[in-house]
């Protein structure tokens, strides 16, 4: 794990350079889109006043299928079209850099969750038998009594012990929220927590979830078509196996 965040921490780190030579030249690209626009309004508005001088002098034909702007006003438009894809290119890139690493990031809570519950479970099943064995040595003296007292609270922090386990389970990335939730807000997904982000329903009428955070069904973009969440999407394999 430590192996991973080391890693991770050196990409992270490399990210805001990255992603501002990315915005210079989106901005680059931004200011010779603007000034190529500027030109071909400029060009086109004497074309069309240059047209409408030559049909009231009888030099053009009045008939709007041959009246059509010079090829290079035509050039123009088409470079602006490049510019432009060029620029949401760049975007698309930002953002899926972006989001690679908050990928990476969910990934590392997750393990790191599954890690933390492995630990207070084995703390929660290891609590009574330590307690147990600090009790049987006590007799039936006052002492006794004490230790019955001691099994008691014992039992009590092995109990409190699990309920924690449980809400670590409920949330397995380990991160605790700083705003207030409804208890009676619905819960959603694999992870069973409430909406929050983007998110996906499955196509399946039946599903018992409906709705799936991104990250936790590995999407990145809303599906194209039909989309299945894996429990409903087996479910319709097995089907079409008999």
């Amino acid at each position: 794990m430590s192996f991973f965040i080391d890693e991770f921490q050196a990409d992270l780190e490399a990210l805001p350079n990255i992603l501002q030579k990315k915005y210079a030249l989106m901005r680059d690209l931004d200011k010779s889109l603007q000034e190529i626009v500027r030109q071909n309004e400029q060009r086109c508005e004497q074309e069309i006043e240059d047209m409408k001088r030559g049909v009231k002098a009888g030099n053009i034909t009045p008939d709007t299928s041959l009246i059509r702007f010079s090829d290079e006003a035509l050039d123009e438009q088409k470079h602006s079209i490049r510019i432009a894809d060029e620029k949401v290119a760049l975007a698309i890139q930002a953002y899926d850099l972006v989001d690679s690493h908050i990928q990476q990031l969910d990934q590392y809570l997750k393990k790191s969750g599954e890690e933390l519950r492995r630990e207070r479970e084995n703390t929660a099943a290891t609590a009574p038998s330590q307690i147990s064995d600090g009790t049987t040595k006590s007799g039936r003296s006052e002492s006794g009594r004490r230790g019955r007292k001691k099994s008691r609270v014992g039992t009590a922090a092995a109990s409190a012990a699990a309920t924690e386990v449980a809400a670590t389970a409920a949330n397995p990335t380990g991160m605790e929220l700083d705003l207030p939730v409804d208890p009676n807000e619905p819960t959603y997904c694999l992870c069973n927590q409430v909406s929050y982000g983007e998110m996906v329903a499955c196509d399946n009428p039946d599903c018992k979830i409906e709705w799936f955070h991104f990250g936790c069904v590995d999407l990145k973009e809303q599906p194209k078509g039909k989309w299945y969440c894996p429990d409903c999407a087996a479910l319709r394999n097995r089907r079409k196996g008999r």
